[in-house]
């Protein structure tokens, strides 16, 4: 591999332009937004963040289905064998009740792709 390759390929990795798992799709800012008006009326994210109706979401991505401590789940999110990537939130987005049948969860499911990328990349601003 000749210097300018050998250079090219490290600032690549460097930036992670070849890491999907760096940075997720989505503008967080806009997906701040979105959260208050989809999602706040049942889930916390934050440094104050606790269980309300639903549990809170800091640290959702790469969580096993219900296992955020403080909140009661139902048995059908306990045993859904679900960990929650970006994929899995999506579909579960999209189709609540469609991905874990017996769900509490009360969501009509958002199709909108972009709105659901913002909304990843703002709850993933809340990953440790």
């Amino acid at each position: 591999m000749n210097n300018t390759a050998a250079l090219t390929l490290a600032l690549l990795l460097g930036t992670g332009l070849l890491s999907p798992l760096t940075q997720a799709a989505g503008d967080p800012e806009a997906g701040a937004k979105i959260f208050p008006r989809l999602c706040g009326g049942c889930h916390q994210v934050g440094g104050s963040a606790r269980p309300g109706f639903g549990p809170q979401l800091n640290g959702i991505i790469g969580r096993p289905a219900g296992t955020s401590a403080n909140y009661v789940y139902s048995d059908a999110m306990k045993n859904s064998g679900l960990t929650w990537d970006r994929d899995t939130l999506i579909a579960y987005l999209k189709d609540p009740k469609g991905v874990v049948p017996g769900t509490r969860m009360i969501f009509w499911g958002l199709s909108d792709e972009e709105k659901l990328d913002n909304l990843l990349a703002y709850l993933q601003t809340f990953s440790p």
